[in-house]
């Protein structure tokens, strides 16, 4: 800490972005000897996918319909998870904000160089980011391995990842500076598990009732899942820009907020 102190001391005005890049690297400094922790989330999606997934695919000999075209039941729900590991990586790191905020104290003693609030929420938001990418970057790598990806278009599952995960880390950001203590975690458990469980990861969107249909659309886990499942089976159209521009428009007011709502908790 106390050389991120002497690195920030010497950042020049002209360069306020600087900070936010420094505290990526103290969370990267933290994580090094704990580097485990960083890819834990990885395995999550793999249990899924290997002790459910395939079982009931097996069992079953289950195919799903989507834009006119018959994948099996694996290929259909591997892009899920992929969107929902970005969603997890990127959400429940940017809860530890929580705890520098009101138990660790960690932004007080960096307010003490040149580090802004605004770069508080910048480099958090961006570290949050960078845990989400790497759990959807190996996840992407296995599903592709075991032959579940069906287009070239996948390529960009990568960088759609990045952008669910810049979603919901703004938001979780955000979200964390509102809580009082810990028993709050219980309203985030309450929100985040069934959108997973009912965002179209395991089944078709068509199952629902036409009202409820267009609710979970407007769930941001399903703009995820439906962006990234467009490019790994290849069914891609321009109204995947409205996947885009949610997930980037929720990315952006996330963070916004989170800055502001940062700025006046340290600087109060």
């Amino acid at each position: 800490m106390t050389e991120l102190v002497a690195r920030a001391r010497l950042i020049a005005p002209s360069r306020p972005r600087i900070g936010g890049l420094l505290i990526v690297e103290r969370n990267a400094m933290v994580y090094r000897r704990t580097w485990l922790i960083l890819l834990s989330g990885f395995f999550e999606p793999l249990f899924y996918l290997f002790f459910f997934v395939y079982p009931i695919q097996d069992f079953r000999d289950i195919t799903v319909t989507i834009g006119g075209e018959t994948i099996e039941y694996a290929a259909f729900v591997a892009p899920a998870l992929l969107a929902s590991s970005a969603m997890n990586g990127a959400f429940y790191d940017a809860t530890n904000v929580f705890w520098k905020l009101r138990y660790g104290k960690v932004y007080e003693s960096i307010l003490a160089t040149p580090i802004r609030p605004n770069d508080v929420a910048t480099g958090e938001t961006a570290w949050a980011v960078v845990r989400a990418v790497l759990y959807s970057g190996a996840y992407l790598v296995v599903i592709a391995a075991l032959g579940l990806v069906e287009s070239w278009w996948a390529l960009l599952a990568f960088p759609a990842c990045f952008l669910v995960g810049f979603a919901f880390a703004g938001a979780g950001i955000a979200a964390v500076t509102w809580m009082r203590n810990w028993q709050d975690f219980d309203l985030v458990q309450l929100v985040m598990l069934p959108m997973f469980l009912f965002s179209a990861t395991f089944y078709p969107i068509t199952i629902y009732p036409p009202a409820i249909e267009w609710v979970v659309r407007c769930l941001p886990l399903y703009q995820g899942i439906e962006l990234v499942r467009a490019l790994t089976t290849g069914i891609v159209g321009p109204h995947l820009l409205v996947n885009v521009a949610y997930l980037l428009t929720m990315g952006l007011v996330g963070r916004a907020l989170a800055s502001r709502r940062i700025d006046g908790l340290l600087l109060k």
